[in-house]
């Protein structure tokens, strides 16, 4: 599995997402407001998801994370970024 799309079976999981699956949700499309629709709580629960599955270091209320939580792709290049 992609580094993405496991990164997208993440959020189905720890969202519980029941009606949504990897192919529904858009690689690059916003995971928050208009594209997935996702609230503030969602991005806390993603994050400690995130920092358990992938063992990245993740600040806290910083700029840089709000954008690295833009979308799957944007998740995808920081987590590999972290593995380097």
């Amino acid at each position: 599995m992609s580094l993405q799309n496991e990164i997208k079976q993440l959020i189905i999981d720890c969202l519980d997402l029941e009606d949504v699956s990897i192919d529904d949700i858009e690689t690059d499309a916003p995971l928050f407001g208009e594209g997935l629709g996702l609230d503030s709580i969602d991005a806390l629960e993603l994050g400690l998801a995130i920092k358990k599955q992938f063992d990245v270091k993740i600040e806290a209320n910083s700029e840089a994370t709000k954008a690295h939580f833009y979308s799957v792709a944007s998740l995808a290049s920081f987590i590999e970024s972290q593995r380097a």
